[in-house]
């Protein structure tokens, strides 16, 4: 009965073989596409077999492109077993971190939104292999998703063999709760019938030619949901920060009473920051993001959210097990989408997307640094933030002002690492404030950040330094002593702290 239930196509039945068995179809030099993405949804039972191939003597080593980040059954356990040479697009899995800043893999950091369609294009390595993890197969071959999307639907299309991960932990409750739609390349490419966020153009499985489907692994393991950081303080100062700016938005006509579509940014802050609209006056609000965690559940369980579209449910192990045991709820509202749609730069223009995304840094002029500590250092990737800052109606990024216990500042007179330019970032908040940076020069804003974003010494330290780069720069548009500059981040190295005279 369970195998009728999840795989309809009855001709593929015989295709059921053991995650060992799925593990030898792999072979060194492949490319490899799985579904996936902040970490739900992704294949578990096949990379750790292939894992146990590889500690056992086998050499094989592949390519692996996912949706974004996955759990440690794919990510870490192949790290570990070095079978992973070469990632895309964006992780967040300590080893996998580790390997990629100890040369042991190669990772190509890009916008989520470019990569499926680079796939499509051509423009780099073609799909040896899609794995998929999936509620149920249908009666023509389609997959049916689990709690995310990704790009799964573009590797089913572009691989040369497709496994399908059957993982029964998965409700077949999320049936119907996806809506997938794959543009054509130019240029025949129409424009993307989404004009509203609630909108469904697609259909509810992922297309694929039965005969593409070598292998069927049946698995239980379920999604390596992480704990999210509880709301503290600095969070809620965010928070109601942000909510004043919106309403100063709102008093000046630039808004609807009821917002633009609001997307988030996966974490913690980014949670706690969308978390605190839940106590806000808001009410029919709509989201339109790459990422539902926990906050979204909250926003809709209070009535505050209408429709919510996204490409991957990441939810806390307790919120997970609240949305499987009202699902039927929740399915009225939320939408699933492949990444290629759900970060997609029209959509997100014509929606009027405020963005909320977070920083890992940011300097005097508004450059953002989201993905690499002290300039060298990748922590994650820039994900999908450049798809939304740079498109939306509103880029706002948020971000606490210190680090590391206080002991360094997150904003600084230049970044380290550049991942959102001076034109893509219009709005910063931390607990201290906000600055708006539209419209302003380069000095203007400057001004601004110190005067809203900055606290204590260390705002004084960034006054100091402006006002002896305005004397000392040469050229005055955008002062800088670029030498003292990156010092700041040297300082941190050597002493483990900014807390000395500059």
């Amino acid at each position: 009965m369970l195998t009728k239930e999840r795989i309809r196509c009855e001709k593929l039945r015989d295709r059921i073989i053991s995650a060992e068995e799925a593990a030898n179809i792999f072979k060194t030099g492949m490319v490899v596409g799985t579904s996936g993405f902040t970490p739900a949804g992704y294949p578990k039972a096949v990379p750790l077999a292939l894992a146990k191939r590889a500690d056992k003597g086998d050499k094989v080593e592949i390519t692996l492109m996912t949706g974004a980040s996955v759990g440690d059954e794919l990510d870490g356990a192949l790290s570990r077993a070095g079978v992973i040479k070469k990632r895309f697009p964006y992780q967040t899995n300590t080893s996998c971190r580790n390997s990629i800043n100890n040369e042991e893999i190669e990772f190509s950091d890009i916008h989520l939104s470019h990569l499926p369609q680079w796939v499509k294009y051509g423009f780099i390595e073609k799909i040896d292999i899609a794995l998929v993890e999936a509620i149920a197969i249908t009666e023509e071959g389609g997959i049916i998703p689990s709690t995310s999307i990704g790009n799964a639907n573009v590797y089913v299309q572009k691989a040369d063999k497709v496994i399908v991960e059957i993982n029964t932990s998965q409700p077949l409750g999320l049936e119907s709760i996806h809506d997938i739609y794959s543009p054509e390349n130019p240029p025949n490419r129409k424009p993307i019938p989404i004009l509203k966020t609630g909108d469904r153009v697609g259909t509810s499985y992922i297309p694929c030619d039965p005969e593409k489907i070598v292998g069927i692994v049946i698995t239980d393991i379920k999604d390596a949901n992480k704990k999210l950081a509880a709301i503290d303080e600095d969070s809620r100062k965010m928070a109601n920060n942000l909510i004043d700016f919106l309403e100063g938005e709102i008093r000046f006509g630039r808004l609807p009473e009821n917002l633009l579509p609001l997307q988030s940014g996966v974490g913690s802050v980014a949670n706690a920051v969308l978390g605190g609209l839940v106590d806000s006056n808001y009410e029919n609000l709509t989201v339109y993001s790459e990422v539902l965690q926990d906050s979204v559940l909250d926003l809709i369980d209070c009535g505050k959210v209408n429709t919510a579209s996204s490409t991957s449910l990441t939810l806390s192990e307790e919120r997970l097990e609240n949305f499987y045991n009202n699902i039927d709820q929740y399915k009225e509202k939320i939408i699933l989408r492949p990444q290629e749609i759900s970060n997609n730069p029209e959509v997100i223009r014509r929606l009027g997307i405020i963005a909320i995304n977070t920083a890992i840094e940011v300097d005097l002029y508004g450059n953002v640094n989201s993905s690499n500590i002290m300039g060298s250092r990748l922590m994650n990737g820039i994900g999908g933030s450049g798809d939304f800052a740079r498109n939306a109606y509103l880029s706002i990024f948020v971000t606490q002002t210190t680090a590391k216990n206080g002991n360094i500042s997150c904003i600084v007179p230049m970044v380290s690492h550049c991942d959102h330019t001076e034109h893509d970032v219009q709005i910063i908040v931390t607990e201290q404030g906000v600055a708006d940076l539209r419209g302003l020069s380069p000095k203007g804003r400057a001004k601004t950040i110190i005067e809203n974003c900055a606290t204590g010494e260390y705002k004084e330290m960034l006054k100091d330094y402006y006002n002896r780069a305005l004397k000392c720069s040469k050229y005055k548009h955008t002062p800088h002593i670029i030498g003292e500059a990156l010092s700041w981040h040297n300082r941190f190295l050597e002493t483990g702290t900014m807390r000395i005279n500059p």
